[in-house]
């Protein structure tokens, strides 16, 4: 509403000893519908224009307490989501050709790295420092499915010689991607609070939710590759 409001109060239906009446504030084109009920029709009149004051100087006292959100833009994060989603899949293919020079311009120098996996699946930390052994040097990361939510984007991939399959939780942070959460024959769950969890999604290995609560943890991603009945599973909440 306006600081400063004209209103305009007129009479929408009355019996004996009852009147409705539409309470108009002309400044924000809002209205509101007050019912009274008095004993004496003769003093509705003067009572319906107080009380249209008072409630307006109410609505006005409590809106002020509280500043509205600005919508996010869903067409700019989409736009960010298919720029992180690109980024990601431009690293592999660098990663592919053994191209360390554009790896090094994707990757923060001082990137955080998680594992979780047997010890002898550490390819990637080998690749990316550098200190690969035979077995890694040979391992070739294959994205099978690559989707973002915000700055996270989601890979997985399998490899059939080794019978591994892998997931790979990228954090990008202004086109520059600063932190990996890798999953090695693990099961990966992805949930996300909220209004967050019920935004569609038409990616590969992706539930769509499209109704959360504020409180409602909702899954929005799980891992496909790999046999949930005899590997451990992980959660990953966004």
């Amino acid at each position: 509403m306006s600081q400063e409001a004209v209103i305009e109060v007129s009479e929408f239906s009355s019996i004996e000893q009852e009147i409705h009446s539409m309470v108009k504030d002309l400044s924000s084109n809002s209205s509101w519908l007050l019912s009274a009920i008095y004993a004496s029709p003769s003093k509705i009149s003067s009572i319906i224009q107080k009380l249209s004051v008072s409630l307006l100087l109410t609505l006005k006292s409590i809106s002020s307490l509280y500043v509205v959100p600005e919508l996010a833009n869903p067409q700019a994060s989409l736009e960010e989501e298919e720029a992180n989603e690109r980024l990601v899949g431009t690293l592999y293919k660098a990663l592919s050709s053994k191209d360390f020079d554009e790896v090094q311009r994707l990757l923060a120098p001082d990137l955080e790295w998680w594992f979780h996996g047997p010890p002898n699946h550490q390819h990637l930390m080998h690749l990316l420092t550098g200190s690969a052994p035979s077995s890694s040097s040979s391992f070739v990361f294959v994205p099978q499915t690559i989707v973002a939510f915000g700055s996270t984007v989601l890979v997985e991939g399998f490899e059939k010689e080794r019978s591994a399959s892998w997931v790979h939780a990228w954090t990008v942070t202004d086109g520059i991607i600063t932190q990996v959460r890798e999953y090695f024959n693990t099961s990966v769950t992805v949930t996300r609070f909220g209004a967050g969890a019920s935004q569609p999604i038409s990616s590969p290995g992706v539930t769509t939710l499209r109704s959360a609560s504020a409180n409602e943890c909702q899954s929005v991603w799980e891992s496909k590759l790999c046999d949930i009945n005899s590997v451990p599973g992980l959660v990953l909440a966004l």
